[in-house]
């Protein structure tokens, strides 16, 4: 059995933070999931923008879309949800066996919609009903996403809550899910909506590189998650979540994400080792994947009480790390990146349309 069967063993799902056309053809997640326990796939602009902007796999279709006059934006959601329903089609056994817990794929919404609730929840309901297959739609948890969060749940809409970096925020992303939920019990419909909440995790050692103790380093991100796992728990633990287990909701899973070690002095399986836990998911890019298979370990799993988290955050409180502060800024940055790389997609789109169009 290899780290990741084990891995999967132990209750966490594996996810792929990774999609290409090639891939989803020539095998390779066939075989992720075949061979090291993948269950599921994450994307996201930047994967897209490297996918489309690398070869002709998508050619033949941006020349299609190009005819039939839609616009960049329009274009790619055509082009992600044709990758996305040919993943989803590979994860529908494990969506089926385990009900729906599992076996999901995700697309993000336009990253420009970030302060518009009312725009994320159209675009929400308009994406789900498009992709027609076992698909989380991304939802930043910002304020404003927290409304569309909470609408989206009501509305019945699987969703993955990304952008999350501290036990504070992730709490915010859950009472809008419970919010979401408890209304609909309360107008009588099936209050089993799937959903995930994402805490980023690496984006936090990159932060204090420069001003971590050594005996802290890369240790930031690490002892976040595990304080946000604690808060998980016990948010299980709670009445409220009791009662609304009763009524048959689902417990919204806690996600680790940006899980590739970005210190090339780090062992490359530094966070999937020490974030290994039951009833929760790992999405990691293809090279942690294969990195922590040849040569990862599986130990214990995180401690339900968070293990050393409080120790660590404030052995760099002392150190001058307004973590609080580093978390919204985080969140902050995290917005304008993916703002970033949203405009770059779209020209990398309109420059293919432009160029495939004028060689036709």
């Amino acid at each position: 059995m290899n780290p990741t069967q084990r891995l999967h063993e132990l209750g966490q799902s594996l996810w792929l933070d990774n999609i290409t056309r090639d891939m989803l053809g020539d095998g390779t997640l066939r075989r992720y999931i075949d061979e090291l326990s993948i269950t599921g796939l994450t994307s996201n602009p930047t994967i897209f923008d490297k996918a489309i902007s690398a070869g002709g796999a998508y050619d033949e279709q941006i020349v299609e879309l190009h005819k039939r006059g839609l616009d960049p934006e329009q274009a790619f959601f055509e082009l992600a949800l044709a990758d996305l329903r040919d993943a989803a089609r590979m994860f529908e056994p494990v969506n089926e066996r385990t009900d729906g817990v599992d076996g999901w794929v995700s697309l993000e919404v336009s990253p420009l919609l970030v302060d518009d609730a009312r725009a994320t929840i159209a675009q929400v309901a308009d994406l789900h009903s498009r992709a027609d297959c076992n698909v989380f739609i991304k939802i930043p948890g910002t304020d404003a996403g927290r409304e569309a969060i909470e609408e989206a749940i009501f509305a019945g809409t699987p969703i993955n809550v990304t952008l999350l970096f501290s036990t504070e925020q992730y709490l915010g992303a859950a009472e809008a899910y419970m919010r979401g939920v408890e209304r609909r019990i309360e107008a009588g419909l099936d209050p089993a909506v799937p959903s995930v909440a994402s805490i980023f995790v690496s984006r936090w050692d990159v932060a204090v590189a420069d001003e971590a103790p050594d005996e802290l380093r890369n240790r930031l991100g690490i002892a976040v998650a595990r304080q946000s796992y604690r808060a998980y728990r016990e948010l299980l633990d709670s009445e409220r979540w009791q009662r609304l287990a009763n009524e048959g909701v689902r417990p919204q899973r806690l996600l680790f994400a940006s899980t590739g070690t970005k210190d090339p002095e780090a062992p490359d399986t530094l966070y999937v080792e020490a974030l290994a836990a039951p009833f929760t998911v790992n999405t990691m890019p293809d090279s942690t994947l294969l990195a922590f298979t040849d040569h990862g370990e599986v130990s214990d799993p995180i401690p339900a009480d968070g293990g050393d988290a409080e120790q660590v955050l404030a052995g760099f409180e002392a150190a001058g790390v307004d973590v609080a502060e580093l978390a919204a800024r985080l969140q902050r940055e995290g917005g304008d990146a993916f703002d970033k790389s949203w405009n770059e997609l779209m020209q990398s789109i309109e420059a293919k349309s432009r160029e495939l169009g004028a060689a036709e």
